[in-house]
């Protein structure tokens, strides 16, 4: 069985904790990496989902204002900005 003096106790448990501390911010460095880039992602792929439902909601209204028979030119909304459709030429 292995011994231990008092004073060698002390010192590994000062080594142990020292190698837990540097072990514990090595972790949250590599967490913070690691949660940078997953909310990177999920920033990204939120933003690209806003884009995808506003073209399609663009697409919508042209195809309604295609499909209502009106001649000349409109407006339809795209992030809050009017965005101008001509029915004078096909834009397919």
């Amino acid at each position: 069985m292995l011994a231990l003096t008092l004073g060698q106790a002390r010192t590994l448990a000062v080594v142990v904790l020292l190698a837990l501390i540097v072990a514990a911010l090595g972790a949250a460095w590599i967490m913070k990496e690691i949660m940078q880039k997953v909310a990177l992602v999920v920033i990204l792929g939120l933003l690209a989902l806003l884009v995808w439902t506003q073209r399609s909601s663009l697409d919508e209204c042209a195809d309604k204002v295609r499909e209502g028979g009106i001649r000349g030119d409109t407006t339809c909304s795209f992030f809050g900005r009017d965005v101008q459709i001509s029915l004078n030429r096909d834009d397919e």
